[in-house]
C-alpha cells in the first residue's frame, strides 16, 4: 500500500496505463491534423478520430456522428443550455433543472437568465437527493424548451429517473439535456432507452486524459439543433470549432471501450468495498448518517456526515488520505455544500460530511485503512468538542440559549 491514498475519483481519476498507451503514437510520429483532408497525415488522424467515435458512441448506445468534442463536461453543458436556448429562442424562453446540478449547469442557466432574459425553474430534490419526474411534469408551460437533469450527483451519487424524464419531455415535445459526467463509464447509459436529446460528458471521470469531453446531440427523432458558441473553420457539424486534439481523443475512445468492457465488475467490486466502508464506520461511530439515496446510487460514492465533527477538521486530521468535504471553500467562507442543503441537511451536520470516491485502482487494504483512520480521527475530534460532550448528556443543542460576545 502506497501513501497518500486516493479516494477522491469524483474529481478526477488517473488514467489507466493502457489510455495511455493508446494515446504516445498520436503526440509524434502520427501528429497529423484530422482536418487535413489532402494528405497521408491528416488521413491518419481523421481515422483515428472516427474510431474513437466510434468506441464513444457505442458506450452510450449512440451512433457516432452524434458525438461532438468539446474541452470537457463544462463546456458541453454550456454548449447544450446556450446553443439550445438561442437556437429554439422563437420558440420559448423556459428551460426546467434541479437546485442540486453541477455548477457548470446552474451558473450557465443563471448567466443565460441574466443575458438572455431565459427564465429558469430550479426543481427541488428529496430528502435523497432525487428530482421526481412529476415535478418536472408539472414545471412545464408552453414556453418551455429545454430540461435539464443530471445523470447521477457528484456529491452525493444519487440517480435520478432519468428515463421517466426522458419520457415526459419526449410526451410533451420538450429537448432534454442531461449531465452524465459522473453515470457514463460507471453505469449503463443508453441515451435511446432513456430518451435523451442531449448528454454531457468527460474523460477525466473514466481513467482518460483531462482537457477532452463531449457533447452527444441526437441526429434523429428529434433532430436537434444547437447554435454555436465557438466560430471557426465549422469543425464537428459546426456546432464546434477548433483543431481537434487527437491524442486526447484517442485517449478518450480508449477509456470508453474500457469502461465498457469492465464497468460490471468494476462496478459490482467497488460497491462490495463501498458498502463494507460504510458498515465499519457506523459499527464503531454513533451520530453518523448517510447522504444520498441508499440504493439508488453510484456504485463508487460513499457520502456520510459525522456529527459534531468539523468536515475540514476531519480531512485534515487524516492527511494521508485524498477525500473530499460537502463543503467547498468559497471565497473566505467556509459555505456548506448546497447539494446537501437542497436535501434538508442542517448547517452544522452538512459542514461534516466527508465524499468518499473508490475507483478502478482502488485496493481493499486502502479502504480499510481509510476506514479505520477515520474513526480513529472523529473519536479524537469528538472527545474535544464540548459539544458532542453536552449532546451526550442528554443536552437538547437547540434549545441552547449561546451568549453573544
Amino acid at each position: 500500500m502506497k501513501f497518500p491514498i486516493y479516494l477522491d475519483n469524483h474529481s478526477t481519476t488517473p488514467m489507466d496505463p493502457r489510455v495511455l498507451e493508446s494515446m504516445l503514437p498520436y503526440f509524434t510520429e502520427k501528429f497529423g491534423n484530422s482536418a487535413s483532408r489532402n494528405h497521408a497525415f491528416g488521413w491518419e488522424a481523421e481515422e483515428a478520430v472516427e474510431n474513437a467515435r466510434k468506441q464513444i458512441a457505442r458506450l452510450i448506445h449512440a451512433d457516432a456522428k452524434e458525438i461532438v468534442f468539446t474541452s470537457g463536461a463544462t463546456e458541453s453543458d454550456n454548449l447544450a443550455l446556450k446553443g439550445v436556448a438561442e437556437m429554439y429562442h422563437e420558440k420559448g424562453d423556459h428551460i426546467i433543472t434541479s437546485s442540486t446540478e453541477h455548477r457548470a449547469v446552474l451558473d450557465t442557466a443563471k448567466a443565460l437568465g441574466a443575458k438572455r432574459g431565459v427564465k429558469v425553474t430550479y426543481l427541488p430534490v428529496d430528502k435523497f437527493g432525487m428530482v421526481n419526474p412529476e415535478d418536472v411534469r408539472n414545471a412545464i408551460t408552453d414556453k418551455t424548451i429545454l430540461v435539464s437533469i443530471m445523470f447521477a450527483n457528484n456529491e452525493i451519487g444519487t440517480i435520478n429517473p432519468i428515463k421517466e424524464i426522458g419520457k415526459i419531455a419526449k410526451e410533451k415535445g420538450i429537448l432534454f439535456h442531461c449531465d452524465a459526467t459522473q453515470g457514463v463509464g460507471k453505469v449503463p447509459v443508453d441515451v435511446q432507452d432513456m430518451g435523451i436529446d442531449l448528454m454531457s460528458f468527460t474523460a477525466h471521470k473514466i481513467y482518460g486524459p483531462k482537457g477532452v469531453g463531449a457533447l452527444y446531440v441526437r441526429k434523429k427523432n428529434p433532430r436537434v439543433r444547437i447554435a454555436a458558441q465557438m466560430d471557426g473553420g465549422g469543425h464537428e457539424r459546426g456546432m464546434r470549432s477548433g483543431t481537434l486534439p487527437v491524442p486526447l481523443i484517442v485517449g478518450f475512445g480508449k477509456a470508453c471501450e474500457l469502461c465498457e468492457q469492465e464497468m460490471a465488475a468494476d462496478g459490482a467490486r467497488l460497491s462490495v468495498m463501498r458498502d463494507r466502508l460504510h458498515a465499519n464506520i457506523t459499527k464503531a461511530l454513533e451520530d453518523v448518517y448517510l447522504n444520498g439515496h441508499p440504493t439508488e446510487r453510484l456504485p463508487h460514492n460513499l457520502n456520510i456526515s459525522f456529527a459534531y465533527v468539523e468536515g475540514e477538521s476531519l480531512l485534515m486530521g487524516c492527511k494521508e488520505i485524498a477525500l473530499s468535504s460537502g463543503s467547498a471553500c468559497t471565497s473566505a467562507t467556509l459555505e456548506p455544500s448546497y447539494v446537501l442543503r437542497a436535501l434538508g441537511v442542517g448547517a452544522e451536520l452538512a459542514h461534516s460530511s466527508i465524499r468518499f470516491g473508490l475507483g478502478r485502482f482502488t485496493l481493499d487494504e486502502e479502504v480499510d485503512y481509510a476506514g479505520k483512520r477515520i474513526i480513529e480521527t472523529v473519536t479524537k475530534l469528538r472527545e474535544m468538542s464540548p459539544l458532542y460532550e453536552m449532546a451526550k448528556e442528554g443536552i437538547d443543542l437547540k434549545s441552547v440559549q449561546w451568549a453573544a460576545h
